[in-house]
């Protein structure tokens, strides 16, 4: 298996907490240690430098705590950059603090016509776009992808409220293969799975609950919560090799791994 290195975008959690409830995994009365946060983020930031990927960082901006998630900020591939709208107003304005970033960086921009709520609910898969909806991300906003990247688009139904992103219930492990999670799909998008990635590797719903599926794979390293121990060896028999990381204090707000990782593809040749 031969490893992509990757051009990464991420967000240090100095503002995070966890002030309101617009996931099944937030409790604002229960306790977060915001300096936690900050230490497993920066563990999660140097497995990435230590496996030669390029991390790039933007600035957090005060009152806005999920902005640590920056897989919600945006959608890039081969140099363009489809902006966000949230569903809940608690996070408007990431979306132009991700966008102004994602122009001084030289991508070409897009304004989206409808909630769209980034690689959260968009993944590149081989040469398909998977695109969740159901909780977040409108179904027509789909359309809209495909016209902007020009990758078939395939609609993936999400049914569980706790895997409420796709990210949550599939990670894209290479080209050609996915690990996810049969129950958070309907059974329509269960059937387009299993006819796509007939091969795919099936999580528990044990390691789904640690949010086990919200992983980061280069096509040989997969970095996963720590506590998804079931999936990671299956991940092995098949020949990834993992990596475990502890996020235990942004799972309180409904993130892992992938969650806190944007993937910025330059170009056609960085797929």
């Amino acid at each position: 298996m031969d490893a992509t290195s990757q051009r990464l975008l991420m967000c240090r959690p100095t503002y995070f907490a966890v002030d309101y409830k617009i996931n099944p995994w937030m409790d604002p009365s229960g306790p977060v240690d915001a300096a936690l946060a900050v230490r497993q983020w920066e563990q999660l930031r140097q497995t990435y430098l230590d496996l030669g990927h390029t991390v790039e960082e933007i600035t957090p901006v005060p009152g806005l705590p999920d902005m640590v998630f920056a897989a919600n900020g945006g959608t890039v591939i081969d140099g363009r950059a489809l902006a966000v709208q949230f569903r809940d107003p608690q996070r408007a304005d990431e979306a132009p603090a991700y966008r102004a970033w994602f122009e001084a960086a030289g991508f070409e921009m897009y304004d989206p016509k409808h909630v769209n709520e980034g690689e959260g609910d968009v993944l590149l898969a081989g040469d398909h776009l998977l695109a969740g909806t159901g909780f977040r991300t409108a179904h027509a906003s789909h359309a809209q992808l495909q016209e902007i990247f020009g990758y078939p688009v395939i609609t993936m139904q999400l049914v569980d409220p706790r895997f409420y992103h796709l990210d949550t219930a599939l990670t894209v492990l290479d080209e050609r293969t996915v690990a996810y999670l049969p129950e958070a799909f309907s059974p329509g998008s269960q059937a387009v799975l299993r006819r796509l990635f007939p091969d795919a590797v099936h999580a528990t719903m044990a390691d789904a609950e640690v949010l086990g599926l919200n992983a980061v794979s280069d096509g040989r390293h997969v970095v996963l919560p720590a506590q998804a121990t079931d999936l990671a060896a299956k991940l092995r028999d098949r020949g990834y090799e993992t990596i475990g990381v502890d996020l235990s204090e942004l799972l309180k707000a409904g993130g892992g791994p992938k969650c806190c990782t944007l993937r910025l593809r330059q170009g056609k040749a960085s797929k």
